[in-house]
């Protein structure tokens, strides 16, 4: 089976690298590389790749391996694939654990974000349904109420006169 595999170039700490397809019995490191598809600098974040020829390959039956299938992602070589995840074994169960959170929590957050959608376009859709039956809903005259009858009589209390007193004869 064909693989396009990362084969390292470069000076001792001066990693270089280029992008090979060869026989995936072959180490990559062994020179029996197919064709050389492009080449990629970590350190200075510089890759170039020959898109067509990679393309070629893979629909020839080539695998790429996981972080070639990385970098076609970054530059838009593969559409809608996601990235894989390379990190380092040698980090040990504890780095894992924690990738494994920041990916559950990742999915949690564009579950709740889904579910948030989903409810206002439910609410939407039931305030356009509504606001449409009240539309089509045949206008109902309306039927004129009963004059009120007279307004009920308070009753009076009985108005006592009450005679004034007699002011005192002043002195």
């Amino acid at each position: 089976m064909l693989m396009v595999r990362l084969q390292r170039v470069g000076r001792k700490n001066d990693p270089s690298f280029r992008v090979v397809v060869v026989d995936s019995k072959e180490a990559a490191q062994s020179g029996k590389a197919i064709e050389v598809v492009g080449s990629h600098d970590a350190r200075n974040d510089r890759t170039e790749l020959k898109v067509e020829r990679i393309k070629y390959w893979l629909s020839v039956g080539a695998q790429a391996s996981q972080t070639v299938h990385n970098l076609l992602v970054k530059k838009g070589a593969l559409d809608g694939a996601k990235s894989v995840d390379v990190s380092s074994k040698k980090l040990g169960k504890k780095a894992t654990a924690v990738i494994a959170a920041k990916k559950a929590a990742e999915e949690k957050a564009v579950k709740e974000a889904e579910a948030k959608k989903a409810a206002e376009e439910k609410a939407k859709e039931e305030s356009e349904a509504t606001a449409k039956a009240e539309a089509e809903k045949p206008a109902e005259e309306v039927v004129a109420a009963e004059p009120v009858a007279e307004e009920a009589k308070v009753e009076e209390a009985p108005v006592v006169e009450v005679a004034p007193e007699e002011a005192p004869a002043s002195a």
